[in-house]
């Protein structure tokens, strides 16, 4: 027994250096030993070139030295137009590129979460980002993105993994929940409708803080699982009866504007449904500015905090009400298309490890955050969240939010007919 735990010790050992010799070493394939022979000639030539000119600065043989100095061919790499969506007038394509690329590579350059970006081929920060961001906005093959950049199919999966660890370490700082003076900045009005505010009854229109909402990022299923019965397109995995680790829940809380102020990726069986953001609202109360409140479809919790919808609506205050959420959640349904649609990779996860799924899928919520604040923004077909299955569930009711939910829906109503008399 001792010995076989003393094997076992031994083949650990091993495989762990043998894993950090992987990062830190590995073999060139033949364009990119080509790639680098070219740089290294090129290097030389120009060292040749400086040399002789310093020695005999005749523009004579300055001219004939260029002139016989070979030109490198130009390298296709892509660009990264389908990202930043529609330009300013007067900007290019590659203006809006280069100012992407720009951005994100600031973003690593501060980041002290890792020295470096694994991967031996040694790609320029920029190109990096290229390659990365090439893969989450294509539904392309990791033997596609070796072609177009001449690397290895091994280093183009480290690079895109360690750039997605690099950028996903950043969630806490480009997705922030607001407080103090951003908080007041984020908040929009639950209506249009003008507001006779009552404050002797307390009786007034909340301000809204932001949209809560879920949205399904089908996955590969992990290996020793059941396998799926269809092998349809990848919306029709998602449905009840698939296996439930075939997808992650991603929670979101955005703002107005379609910003991302909260997010959560679970397995596809994690059934929380904001409870544990409705726990941390409750224990820390000073995250919700005065009067304010966050909106939701059916099978949130409803609290004080959280205003979600009738589910059997009775009356036209409670229509109204309903009417007047569901306007609030389309702001997050934009959103949502928005990410998929930038990020194309979103549609189905060809990852069937659960960590590494999940750190693409924070990549994807903090680069749309990065690029919102460019202010380089992507509009498509808006996705609204199925709602089937979570009705059939008991949804969670405290009395200080149906007290509120019935307070607004009232002054909803009479507002709205004073507004039409």
């Amino acid at each position: 027994m001792a010995q076989m735990d003393l094997r076992q010790h031994v083949l650990s050992a091993g495989r762990a250096v043998l894993d950090m010799m992987e990062r830190e070493w590995q073999p060139l394939s033949a364009g990119e030993l080509e790639l680098r022979l070219d740089q290294v000639v090129e290097d030389i030539l120009e060292s040749d070139l400086v040399g002789k000119v310093e020695t005999q600065p005749s523009s004579d043989v300055y001219v004939q030295l260029l002139q016989s100095k070979p030109s490198p061919g130009p390298q296709a790499f892509p660009t990264a137009a389908a990202l930043t969506g529609p330009t300013e007038e007067g900007a290019t394509a590659s203006e809006a590129d280069s100012e992407a690329v720009r951005c994100i590579s600031e973003l690593l350059q501060s980041s002290k979460s890792m020295a470096r970006l694994a991967g031996r081929a040694r790609l320029s920060l920029s190109h990096t980002v290229l390659l990365s961001l090439s893969l989450l906005s294509e539904r392309v093959s990791y033997r596609s993105v070796s072609r177009r950049f001449q690397l290895e199919k091994g280093n183009i999966h480290r690079i895109f993994f360690s750039f997605c660890e690099r950028i996903s370490n950043l969630k806490e700082e480009q997705i922030r929940w607001p407080v103090g003076e951003e908080a007041a900045e984020a908040l929009f009005p639950f209506s249009s409708l003008v507001v006779k505010k009552e404050q002797d009854e307390g009786r007034c229109f909340p301000q809204v803080l932001g949209v809560l909402g879920h949205t399904q990022i089908p996955i590969r299923l992990p290996v020793g699982k059941h396998a799926l019965e269809s092998v349809g397109p990848a919306e029709k995995r998602k449905k009840k009866k698939a296996h439930p680790d075939c997808w992650l829940n991603l929670e979101l809380v955005c703002s107005c504007r379609g910003q991302f102020l909260h997010c959560r990726v679970s397995k596809g069986s994690d059934v929380d449904r904001g409870r544990r953001l409705r726990d941390r609202l409750k224990q820390n109360p000073e995250l919700m500015p005065p009067g304010s409140c966050l909106v939701a479809r059916a099978g949130y919790p409803l609290t004080a905090q959280i205003l979600t919808p009738y589910t059997q609506s009775n009356g036209p205050d409670q229509e109204l009400f309903n009417q007047t959420l569901e306007e609030h959640c389309q702001i997050l349904d934009q959103a949502v298309s928005s990410l998929k649609v930038r990020f194309k990779r979103l549609t189905y996860l060809d990852i069937g490890n659960y960590d590494r799924a999940r750190t693409v899928v924070y990549t994807a919520c903090v680069l749309h955050n990065v690029f919102m604040q460019m202010g380089q923004e992507l509009h498509g077909e808006s996705e609204t969240e199925s709602t089937v299955t979570v009705q059939e569930e008991e949804q969670e009711e405290e009395e200080e939010g149906v007290q509120r939910r019935d307070v607004v829906a009232d002054l909803l109503l009479t507002n709205g007919n004073s507004g039409r008399t």
